[in-house]
C-alpha cells in the first residue's frame, strides 16, 4: 500500500488538498504524520531523495513529492479532467490556483490572523490579489456549477482547499457579499462527501480574524499583543503558543521573501506601463440578478425597446408575458374566428387537465403533467388548429374535509359534528374561495396555456347535474345498486376509502408504527400462532395470524380438501376459546397445505379472502369493530377495547389458556390510510357499487378495436389485465363535502307494505329531486305518495365518480351546448401511468355508457417522477421538490424551513434535513421556468420513472442563456436596419456554411414534427437543442463571424437573410417547450411582413413541407470538415496551444477528398483557430516539426509546432508523464491480477478498474506519440 507523509499542522490546506484527491479513489494511503525534529520543520524520510511535504512513497523506493504532483498522483482518472481538453483547463486551473490564488489568500489570511507582521502597503496589496482572484472566479463560475466540468476536479479541490483559510478567517458576510457564485461554489465543493470526510464541517467566517479591525484590502490588521503561530496553523482560543526560533526565523525568511516578490511584480508592473500605456479596462462586474422594472400594467405588453440585459435572468424574461397572453386570449379556441363551431380544415384539438386537488400544491408531478401537456397545446395551436386545453379542479372530497376540520379545531376548537352538516359545508365553500385558486396560480407561473374561461370546478352546479343525471340513469338501469360488501376503512376519518388512498407500507420483520389515537407504537410484522381445541376431542388446530385481535370474529377454520393431515377432521368443529361458538372445519381449495400448519382461521367480517370463503360456505360475517375501530359483538373483558389495545390483551389471555403456540418475525404488507396515516381496516358496510363487468369489456373492446390508443403500447396489457378481472367499484364515502347520493330509502305508511332492509335495493329509490324520488316509491308499492317517507342517504359519491363524467360534464352534459357538439369527444388524454386505471378507465366506461362515444381518441402515459437516486418523492426522505423553488431558487436553509412546517416527526425531520443537506447542499440554484418544462419534457426517455437531477436542469438554464447570447450576437450581426424577406425560402445566393445551415435547420424541422406526431418528447427536444447548441452556436455563428467582418455585400446579405430564418424558426421550434425565453426573444426580431402575427403563441410551427432544403450531400462534406476541426482541437490541447494560430497542413488520399477540403477550408480555419489551411497536393509532404493526426480514413492532419513550442521542455513534462502513467498501468495490473480480486471486488469497481486501465493504455500511447513528434522537432 502507498505510504503518504505529511506535515501536521492542523490547517495545512496543501494536506487537505492531497487527502480529499486521495478520498475520490478507492484505494486509500497509508497517512503518517511526521513531527518536526528540535523545532526545525518536518522533513521527508531519509529514504525519500526528494525535499517537500507531502511526500508519497507509492512502492518500496519509489517517490513522489510536493502537493501538486502527489494530488495528482493519487487522485482518480475522472478527477484529472474528462479527455485532453479537459485535462488541460484542470491543468491551467491547479496552475492559477498555485500561482496566482494560494500567494493572494495566504497572505491575507496571515495578515488577518496576525501570524505575519506585514507594512500596511503589503496587507492591502494581499487583500486585492485576493479580491482579483475572486473576481475572476465569481465570473468564471457564473454560469457553471463546478470550475471545469459539472462533477468535481482537481481544479475545484485545489482552488477550494487555497480558499480555505479565507473563507474561515477572513471573508466576512460582508466581504463575501460581491462573490456570491465563488461562495455558492465554495459550499458545493466543501459538502461533498470527501471533502466533508477530511475537513469536517467547514464553518463560514461570521466576524473577521482581530474583531473586526481588519477588513479584507482596505485596513492594516490589528498588532497581535504576541508573535503569532507558526504559518498554516489554526490560532487557539486564548494565548497563543510561543515559537521556538527555528520558526521565528523561517517566518522572518517567508516575510523577506514575500516582499522581495511584492516588489519585483511592482517593478515589472511599473516597465510594463512606461512600455504601453493602455485604456483602464472597465471592471467586468456581476450584473446578479436582474428583474424587469419598465411600468407594466396587468394585460400590458411587455417594453422589449430597451437594450437585452447583458446575461439570461429568468426573473427579468418572464415577467409580463402571462397576462399579455391572456389578455389577448390567444390560448382561448375562439383566437381568429368567428365561433368554435366555424370549419377549420386544420382540425380540432381538445385536451382536459387531470384537475388537481382543490387542497393541492404544485408538486413535480404536477409539473411533469402540464410541461408535457403545454407543449402539446402549444404545438397544436401554432399549426393552425382550433385548440382548447381545458382546466378544472377537483373538489377532493376527503383531503378537503381533512382541511377544513384541522382548521376549525385549530382556530375554534369545534368539529364538524359542533356545526352539524349544513354549516360545515358552508366553512367548506368559504375555505375553498379565499384558498382554492392558489393551484390556478401555480399553473400559470409554470405557463400553462389553459382557457381560464372555462375553468371548471366539480362542485360547481353545472357539473353536479351531471354528477346527478348520470347516477339516477346508472341507478335506473341497474348499473348502481346497494350492497354490503368488505371496504377500506379508516377508523380515523370513519370513512371508507378508495384503493388509490390506500399506501401499502412492506414490513421485512417485527416493526413498532404509529397509529393515531395510540400513545405507544403498535406492533406489525409478527405471525402469532395459537390453538383451537376440536370439540369432543383431545385433538387441536393450530393457526396463525399478524392480526390476533380478530380471532374474535372467527366463525371457521379452513384446510384443503387434500391434506391429509386434516382429513379425519373433515365436518367437524373447533371450540372458540372466549365466546363458545362451535366454529366449523371447511374445506376449501384456497388454503396452501405448504403455508404453516395448513390451517387457517376464517374471519369472513374482516378480510378481503375470509369474505370470499365465507360467502362459497354461506358463513356466518360477525363484525366485532365498529366505525371508531373499537370492539363489539365481543365478550368482555375485549368488549368496548380499541382494535390494537385489545391485540396484546387477545394475546395475553391465550397464554393463560395454554392455547399460545410461538410468536416470530413475518414480512408483511401494512395497508395505510395516505390520507390520516391510520392502519386500513377492512369492514363489513352497506354502500352504493357501479357494476363494472360490462362497462369493463366495452373499455376493453375499444382499445383492441383501434378505437382507442393508450400509449405508450406497453401499457396495454396493465389495462387489458384491469378491464378484463375487474370488480364492482364501491362508490360510497362517509363524508360530508361531496356530491350528496341523490338516493333516498323509503319508509310506506301501509300495513301491507313490511318494512325494509338498508342492503334491501328495492326501498332504495334515486330521483333528480325529492318529488321525483317520492313518485317512483308510489308507483314501485302501488300506494299514493302521501304514504311514502324518505330518507335521503347520508354518504357522498367517492370523488372519482365526478372525475369520471369531467370530459363532458365540463360542457354542460346531458344539456346539449355548442362546446359539446364541438369538443367532445376529446382528442387525447395525458397523464400519468398510475392512475390509468382509478381515473383514466373510469373515463371510458362512463363515457362510453352514458353518451355512447369514447372521450377522446388517444392516451399518452407519462412517467413517475422519482429524484436522482431513483427513490420515491417523500417528505420524511427530504427529496420532495417543489417546482416553485426549482423555478426561484432556494437556500438550504428554506429547504430545511420547509421541513418545520410539514406534519413529520422529529427523527423524519432530522433524516429529512440530512437528505437534504447531501442532495442539496448549497441549496437549489434559480433555475427558471423554461428550464425547468424542458427538463422534464427531456427526461420523459427513461421510461416508467423518471430520475430527476436538479443538476441537470441547472444545465438547461445554461442552454437558456446560450439562446441570449447567440440572439444578443445575431441582432448585432442583422443590424437596426435589416429587414426579412416576406418568407424564408433561400435566394440562391447562399453561401457553403449557409446552404449547411439551412439543410440542418430542414432536418430539425422535420425531426420535431415526427416527435410531437409520435409523442416522442425526448426525440424533439433532443433535435431542437442539438441545432441551436451543436450546430448553430458552435458552427455557423462562428463561421459567420469573418463574413459579417470581412464578406462583400451579397455574401453578407445572404448570409444575414440565413441568418435570420434559422433565428426565426429555431425559436419556434422551440416555443412549445420554452415559451417565456422565446417570446422575450422572437419580440426583438423584426417582422417578415406587418401582419405577421403579434406573438410567437399564435405564429405557425416551421412544417417539413416549408422547410424542405435539406442536402446531405452537403452535410457529409461539412461533417468531414467538422472531423478535421476535432482532430486540429485535440492536438491544439495535447500541445496546450490556447491562443497561438498554427498552421495545419491538410494529406488527403483522393482528389475528390483534397476537394472537399479545398471548399470548406475558410470554416476549418475559423473553428480550429488556426492560421493557414493548406490541401497538400499528391506527392507534396508537410514540412517538418508537425504533430500528426488521423480526421478519418482519407485524410491525415498536419499541425506546424516548430517556433512555437520549446520541445526540450515540453519533452521533459512528457517524460514524467510517461513514468507516472506507467507506474499507473503497473499498479492497476498489479491490483487486478492478485487471486481473489474477481471474487471479492464488486463487478462496478472491476468495470471501472478495466476502463482506468484503457484509459491509462490510451494516454501512454498518445505521450508516445507526442514525445516523438518533439524528438523530430529537435
Amino acid at each position: 500500500m502507498p505510504t503518504l507523509y505529511l506535515s501536521p499542522h492542523p490547517d495545512n490546506f496543501q494536506n487537505y488538498r492531497v487527502l480529499i484527491a486521495a478520498r475520490y479513489d478507492l484505494a486509500l494511503p497509508s497517512v503518517v504524520e511526521l513531527p518536526p525534529a528540535q523545532g526545525a520543520p518536518p522533513q521527508p524520510p531519509a529514504s525519500c531523495p526528494l525535499p517537500k511535504l507531502p511526500a508519497l512513497e507509492s512502492r518500496p523506493g519509489v517517490w513522489v513529492s510536493g502537493p501538486a504532483a502527489v494530488a495528482h498522483f493519487l487522485a482518480p482518472e475522472q478527477l484529472r479532467g474528462q479527455g485532453p481538453a479537459g485535462a488541460a483547463r484542470v491543468q491551467q486551473w491547479v496552475s492559477y490556483a498555485e500561482g496566482e490564488i494560494a500567494p493572494a489568500a495566504c497572505a491575507a489570511a496571515f495578515s488577518a490572523l496576525g501570524l505575519a507582521k506585514q507594512s500596511k502597503q503589503v496587507v492591502e496589496r494581499a487583500g486585492a490579489e485576493l479580491c482579483r482572484a475572486l473576481g475572476v472566479l465569481d465570473t468564471h463560475l457564473k454560469l457553471r456549477t463546478y470550475l471545469v466540468e459539472e462533477a468535481v476536479t482537481l481544479a475545484d479541490v485545489t482552488v477550494a482547499c487555497a480558499l480555505l483559510l479565507p473563507y474561515k478567517y477572513v471573508l466576512d458576510p460582508a466581504s463575501r457579499a460581491p462573490y456570491p457564485n465563488v461562495t455558492r461554489w465554495f459550499l458545493t465543493c466543501v459538502h461533498q462527501p470527501q471533502f466533508q470526510a477530511v475537513l469536517g464541517p467547514v464553518k463560514l467566517c461570521e466576524q473577521a480574524a482581530g474583531g473586526g479591525e481588519y477588513q479584507l484590502g482596505t485596513q492594516e490588521p490589528a498588532a497581535p499583543s504576541e508573535v503569532g503561530p507558526a504559518a498554516g496553523a489554526v490560532p487557539a482560543s486564548g494565548e497563543a503558543p510561543v515559537k521556538s526560533a527555528s520558526q521565528l526565523k523561517k517566518e522572518a525568511k517567508k516575510k523577506e521573501k514575500l516582499e522581495k516578490f511584492q516588489q519585483k511584480k511592482e517593478k515589472s508592473q511599473q516597465q510594463q506601463a512606461e512600455k504601453k500605456v493602455k485604456p483602464e479596462k472597465k471592471e467586468k462586474r456581476d450584473p446578479g440578478v436582474v428583474t424587469y422594472n419598465v411600468a407594466t400594467h396587468p394585460g400590458e405588453k411587455k417594453d422589449v425597446s430597451g437594450p437585452m440585459p447583458d446575461a439570461y435572468s429568468p426573473q427579468y424574461v418572464e415577467a409580463a408575458w402571462y397576462p399579455w397572453w391572456e389578455s389577448q386570449g390567444f390560448f382561448k379556441p375562439e383566437y381568429g374566428r368567428q365561433s368554435v363551431s366555424e370549419p377549420n380544415p386544420k382540425g380540432i384539438f381538445m385536451m382536459c387537465i387531470p384537475p388537481p386537488n382543490v387542497t393541492g400544491s404544485l408538486h413535480l408531478g404536477h409539473a411533469l403533467t402540464n410541461a408535457i401537456q403545454d407543449a402539446l397545446t402549444r404545438w397544436h395551436r401554432m399549426r393552425g388548429e382550433t385548440t382548447l386545453w381545458n382546466p378544472g379542479c377537483d373538489h377532493a372530497g376527503i383531503a378537503t374535509q381533512v382541511v377544513v376540520e384541522k382548521k376549525l379545531w385549530r382556530e375554534r376548537g369545534q368539529t364538524r359534528h359542533d356545526l352539524g352538516r349544513e354549516e360545515f359545508v358552508r366553512e367548506v365553500w368559504k375555505w375553498k374561495n379565499e384558498k382554492g385558486d392558489r393551484i390556478y396560480h401555480q399553473l400559470k407561473k409554470l405557463g400553462s396555456s389553459m382557457d381560464w374561461d372555462r375553468a371548471c370546478f366539480t362542485m360547481d352546479p353545472k357539473l353536479s347535474h351531471a354528477v346527478q343525471e348520470a347516477f339516477v340513469r346508472l341507478h335506473e338501469e341497474g348499473v348502481i345498486y346497494r350492497s354490503k360488501r368488505l371496504v377500506n376503512w379508516s377508523c380515523t376519518l370513519r370513512s371508507a376509502i378508495s384503493d388509490i388512498e390506500v399506501d401499502k407500507k412492506e414490513l421485512s420483520s417485527r416493526t413498532l408504527l404509529p397509529v393515531p389515537g395510540y400513545k405507544e407504537k403498535v406492533e406489525f410484522g409478527v405471525l402469532v400462532s395459537f390453538a383451537y381445541k376440536v370439540e369432543n376431542s383431545d385433538e387441536e388446530v393450530v393457526v396463525a395470524t399478524t392480526r390476533v385481535e380478530t380471532m374474535l370474529g372467527d366463525t371457521a377454520v379452513a384446510v384443503h380438501p387434500w391434506d391429509p393431515r386434516y382429513q379425519h377432521l373433515h365436518g367437524k368443529h373447533v371450540l372458540h376459546p372466549f365466546t363458545g361458538r362451535r366454529l366449523p372445519i371447511i374445506c376449501d381449495n384456497f388454503v396452501d397445505m405448504d403455508f404453516g400448519t395448513g390451517a387457517v382461521k376464517i374471519t369472513p367480517a374482516h378480510d378481503h379472502n375470509d369474505y370470499e370463503v365465507g360467502q362459497r360456505h354461506s358463513l356466518d360475517c360477525v363484525t366485532i369493530i365498529d366505525d371508531s375501530g373499537r370492539l363489539i359483538n365481543v365478550p368482555p373483558p375485549f368488549l368496548g377495547m380499541k382494535r390494537f389495545e385489545a391485540r396484546g390483551a387477545v394475546l395475553e389471555a391465550l397464554k393463560q389458556k395454554g392455547l399460545f403456540k410461538e410468536v416470530k418475525d413475518n414480512p408483511m404488507v401494512v395497508p395505510i390510510c395516505s390520507r390520516s396515516k391510520d392502519v386500513v381496516e377492512p369492514l363489513l358496510k352497506p354502500q352504493w357499487y357501479v357494476r363494472c363487468e360490462g362497462l369493463a369489456r366495452g373499455a376493453a373492446e375499444a382499445v383492441r378495436r383501434g378505437d382507442l390508443r393508450i400509449l405508450p403500447p406497453s401499457h396495454c396489457r396493465t389495462w387489458f389485465q384491469w378491464m378484463d378481472n375487474i370488480r364492482d367499484w364501491c362508490i360510497s364515502r362517509q363524508l360530508w363535502w361531496g356530491h350528496r347520493i341523490p338516493a333516498y330509502f323509503v319508509s310506506v305508511a301501509d300495513p301491507s307494505v313490511p318494512p325494509g332492509e338498508d342492503t334491501d335495493g328495492r326501498y332504495w329509490v334515486s330521483g333528480r329531486s325529492e318529488v321525483e324520488a317520492r313518485e317512483k316509491a308510489a308507483k314501485a308499492f302501488g300506494v299514493s305518495p302521501d304514504k311514502i317517507s324518505l330518507q335521503q342517504d347520508e354518504d357522498v359519491l367517492d370523488t372519482w365518480f365526478s372525475s369520471g363524467l369531467f370530459p363532458f360534464s365540463i360542457f354542460g352534459w346531458p344539456h346539449p351546448s355548442e362546446d359539446l357538439a364541438v369538443f367532445y369527444p376529446g382528442t387525447l388524454l395525458e397523464t400519468g401511468h398510475d392512475i390509468l386505471f382509478f381515473w383514466v378507465a373510469r373515463m371510458v366506461m362512463l363515457g362510453l355508457k352514458l353518451t355512447g362515444k369514447l372521450p377522446f381518441r388517444e392516451v399518452y402515459l407519462h412517467a413517475v417522477v422519482r429524484d436522482a437516486h431513483g427513490r420515491k418523492m417523500s417528505k420524511s426522505l427530504g427529496n420532495v421538490i417543489d417546482p416553485l423553488d426549482v423555478i426561484s431558487g432556494i437556500t438550504l436553509e428554506g429547504l430545511h424551513a420547509q421541513l418545520q412546517d410539514s406534519n413529520l416527526e422529529p427523527a423524519e425531520v432530522e433524516r429529512a434535513r440530512q437528505g437534504q443537506k447531501s442532495d442539496y447542499p448549497a441549496g437549489i440554484p434559480e433555475c427558471g421556468t423554461d428550464a425547468l418544462r424542458f427538463a422534464l419534457c427531456a427526461y420523459t426517455a427513461q421510461g416508467r420513472d423518471i430520475n430527476l437531477d436538479v443538476n441537470r436542469i441547472l444545465g438547461y438554464r445554461h442552454f437558456c442563456n446560450k439562446l441570449w447570447n447567440a440572439t444578443k450576437f445575431a441582432l448585432r450581426g442583422l443590424g437596426g436596419d435589416f429587414q426579412p424577406p416576406p418568407g424564408p425560402e433561400p435566394s440562391g445566393a447562399e453561401g457553403l456554411m449557409d446552404r449547411w445551415a439551412l439543410s440542418r435547420l430542414s432536418l430539425a424541422v422535420a425531426l420535431c414534427d415526427a416527435g410531437f406526431q409520435a409523442y416522442d418528447f425526448p426525440g424533439v427536444t433532443t433535435a431542437v437543442y442539438s441545432f441551436w447548441l451543436y450546430e448553430l452556436c458552435d458552427v455557423y455563428l462562428e463561421c459567420l463571424k469573418p463574413v459579417l467582418a470581412e464578406g462583400g455585400p451579397g455574401e453578407v446579405a445572404a448570409a444575414r437573410r440565413t441568418l435570420y430564418t434559422c433565428l426565426d424558426a429555431g425559436l419556434r421550434l422551440l416555443a412549445p417547450f420554452m415559451p417565456f425565453v422565446c417570446e422575450e426573444l422572437f419580440q426583438r426580431l423584426p417582422r417578415r411582413t406587418p401582419q405577421a402575427p403579434p406573438s410567437i403563441c399564435v405564429t405557425p410551427y416551421p412544417s417539413p413541407q416549408q422547410f424542405c432544403w435539406r442536402d446531405e450531400a452537403l452535410e457529409a462534406s461539412l461533417e468531414f470538415a467538422l472531423g478535421i476541426v476535432r482532430a486540429l482541437r485535440s492536438l491544439r490541447a495535447d500541445y496546450n496551444l490556447t491562443r497561438t494560430r498554427a498552421d495545419c497542413f491538410l494529406q488527403c488520399l483522393d482528389g475528390a477528398t483534397a476537394d472537399t477540403a479545398r471548399r470548406c477550408s475558410a470554416a476549418i480555419r475559423t473553428l480550429s483557430c488556426s492560421g493557414l489551411v493548406q490541401v497538400l497536393g499528391p506527392g507534396q509532404a508537410p514540412p517538418a516539426g508537425c504533430a500528426v493526426a488521423v480526421a478519418s480514413d482519407k485524410c491525415t492532419v498536419h499541425l506546424l509546432l516548430k517556433g512555437l513550442i520549446d520541445a526540450e521542455k515540453e519533452l521533459a513534462k512528457l517524460a514524467g508523464k510517461q513514468v507516472e502513467l506507467q507506474r499507473q498501468i503497473e499498479r492497476l495490473q498489479e491490483r487486478m491480477e492478485t487471486p481473489d480480486y474477481g471474487a471479492k471486488v464488486p463487478p462496478k469497481v472491476q468495470e471501472a478498474d478495466a476502463a482506468k486501465l484503457r484509459q491509462s493504455r490510451a494516454e501512454l500511447q498518445k505521450v508516445a506519440e507526442a514525445m516523438e513528434t518533439f524528438q523530430r522537432m529537435l
